[in-house]
């Protein structure tokens, strides 16, 4: 169910359950909101066939104007939710000024003909939030892309957006805390205070867990208007840096939490665990992959950037392919691999979730230490990175905990990522836990349990009938050395430089450099071990062997395997054939030489 409440303020609104006028057994459809046209054209390409709870209860009081504090896990929606108001109130502000809406409305918009003005930001935590959000903006003006335009300035450089910005204004902007306030120190913003009518700040929760907290003070405080903005608050929790941001933008608020669980019910979430030591999670995880026992795609949380390429390195010996998502990749990379596994390339990715496997105040501490000083050992890494908040992974089947966060709301929206939205399908959760991990996995369940939560489930596997993959795991982790890590991390980052397009001019005057780059070799490399890749049905367990059973290849497939893996061995020539080469490969005086040496020795021994 559904409650519209508020909280200690007495100026905030008070509209309980049912006090708008609708019915709940009724669904408001999307149009009966009053939307435009061209949005509801956009909404039935997109498939959407009944808006979600959040949709439906924000959407008509955001259209009369109301400041909205949204509460809803991941997944419900509510990135529509506060998009369809304010694309619907662009296009009635376009409409006015092109003289279509009638009515002798005033507009304040007089100085502006082609009413081209920033009239929307969109603050988000991270670059990946902000360009998935400037996507989905896209995807709704589908029908009216020449009346408002989008641009996402949470990535790239701020000298390189000056052209476009002063070329063409947007209407609306999204962007993290700390791009914008660059934009507007370097005044690509203008009249903000003046044109603004629209203000969102996405995953506000995690704003100042981010280290925004100065920034976003400042562009409040400094650069936006006080009144006559109207302002949207979407979070996953309330926590008290919400209420904070909730003082300093939002006036008279309506506040809307929805009450249901903050993971999906047990019938559409199914979560299993394991307890195992640490090379046992490599074990598990190999044959769970090669035994068929997880199908579809799947997202691998990990705590750290070496553990991601450790992993990597790890399925591709056993031919597991799998891609890469990580704070060090840049920010149209990580963009690019997000998209590739949604497009269907990739069936697993490998994410490395540093932030959420801290608490904020551990964060913030991380923070400020490397504020103040540097550590040699740190590696450059994106502060603006987040995997498991905010993105948008398509149909995700699975989510393995390789590593077990530290916090219950991290291991939320881990799990949010899969059974997301109405028309979902089932999704399934599985942690490997150690004895290290186990503290953290007793709390997320008491703490689930005793909310009535969803039902966590032990995964029967005897570990005893998996010795011949402990074999191989030991034998594929051996070739995993730090040497072939720190290789592989230099290969992505010679990949990326190859590919920057800000290092295009610089490769175009020195080619020279770029030729050396492109042919650098790695040092060393992991050795690929064919017969790991092969499941022999002796090795597969007996109580899987009626489920697990071993495909048979095809004359083709067996016949491009044997010309992949077939080196043909090298006959020893005879020693005069050899002898022939040899002079030939010589210098000719050098032959020439020796020839008349091996001829005077040969009259000599005559004459004797």
């Amino acid at each position: 169910m559904m409650t519209m409440a508020t909280n200690d303020d007495n100026d905030d609104k008070h509209i309980d359950d049912g006090d708008d006028g609708s019915d709940d057994d009724q669904i408001l459809e999307f149009n009966q909101m009053g939307l435009d046209s061209r949005l509801l054209r956009a909404i039935d390409g997109q498939g959407w066939h009944t808006p979600t709870l959040i949709q439906e209860k924000a959407i008509p009081l955001a259209l009369e104007g109301n400041d909205i504090l949204a509460k809803a896990r991941t997944g419900t929606g509510k990135t529509a939710a506060f998009a369809l108001p304010i694309l619907n109130g662009l296009l009635a502000i376009k409409d006015r000024l092109s003289g279509g809406g009638g009515g002798g409305i005033a507009v304040d918009d007089d100085n502006d003909v082609n009413g081209r003005q920033i009239r929307a930001l969109v603050l988000c935590p991270t670059k990946e939030l902000s360009h998935q959000i400037t996507e989905h903006f896209k995807q709704l003006t589908t029908y009216c892309s020449r009346e408002i335009t989008v641009m996402d300035i949470g990535s790239g450089r701020v000298e390189d957006l000056r052209a476009i910005m002063t070329a063409e204004t947007p209407d609306i902007v999204v962007g993290t805390p700390s791009r914008v306030l660059k934009h507007i120190e370097a005044k690509h913003l203008p009249n903000l205070k003046d044109q603004l009518k629209y203000l969102v700040i996405d995953e506000s929760d995690l704003m100042f867990s981010f280290g925004y907290e100065q920034d976003l003070t400042k562009v409040l405080n400094e650069s936006l208007p006080k009144i006559g903005c109207q302002s949207f608050l979407t979070s996953a929790t309330l926590s008290t840096d919400v209420k904070t941001l909730k003082k300093l933008c939002l006036h008279n608020p309506v506040v809307l939490k929805l009450e249901e669980p903050e993971l999906p019910q047990s019938d559409r979430l199914i979560q299993y665990h394991i307890e195992c030591d640490e090379e046992d999670k490599f074990v598990l995880i190999t044959s769970l992959f090669k035994l068929g026992l997880i199908r579809g795609k799947t997202i691998i949380f990990v705590r750290s950037v070496d553990r991601c390429f450790k992993l990597k390195l790890f399925l591709e010996q056993f031919g597991i392919r799998s891609c890469l998502l990580n704070s060090e990749l840049p920010v149209t990379s990580r963009c690019h691999v997000v998209q590739q596994f949604n497009s269907g390339v990739y069936d697993i990715i490998i994410a490395s979730d540093e932030k959420c496997c801290a608490d904020a105040a551990q964060r913030k501490k991380t923070t400020t230490r490397a504020n103040k000083k540097p550590s040699r050992k740190t590696r450059k890494q994106d502060e603006e990175y987040g995997v498991s908040r905010g993105i948008d992974f398509k149909y995700v089947s699975n989510v393995i905990n390789f590593d077990f966060p530290t916090t219950v709301e991290s291991y939320t929206h881990r799990v949010g990522r899969v059974a997301r939205g109405q028309d979902s399908e089932t999704g399934t959760v599985l942690s490997l836990i150690n004895t290290q991990e186990k503290p953290y996995f007793d709390l997320v369940r008491s703490t689930f349990n005793d909310s009535g939560g969803a039902n966590f489930k032990p995964y029967q596997f005897k570990m005893e009938e998996l010795e011949a993959f402990k074999y191989r795991t030991k034998d594929a982790l051996r070739a995993v050395t730090t040497i072939a890590i720190r290789e592989a991390r230099l290969k992505e980052i010679k990949r990326e430089m190859l590919a920057s397009q800000t290092l295009k001019s610089y490769f175009d005057a020195n080619p020279k450099d770029h030729k050396v780059l492109k042919h650098d070799r790695a040092l060393h490399t992991v050795k690929q071990k064919m017969h790991l890749r092969d499941v022999p049905d002796y090795i597969v367990p007996p109580t899987l062997r009626s489920m697990v059973r071993s495909k048979p290849k095809s004359n083709r497939a067996l016949e491009e395997e044997a010309s992949l893996s077939y080196t043909p061995k090298r006959k020893r020539k005879p020693k005069h054939v050899r002898n022939k080469e040899m002079m030939k490969d010589n210098d000719p005086l050098k032959t020439f030489r020796l020839k008349s040496i091996k001829s005077k020795k040969k009259l000599k021994n005559r004459r004797k």
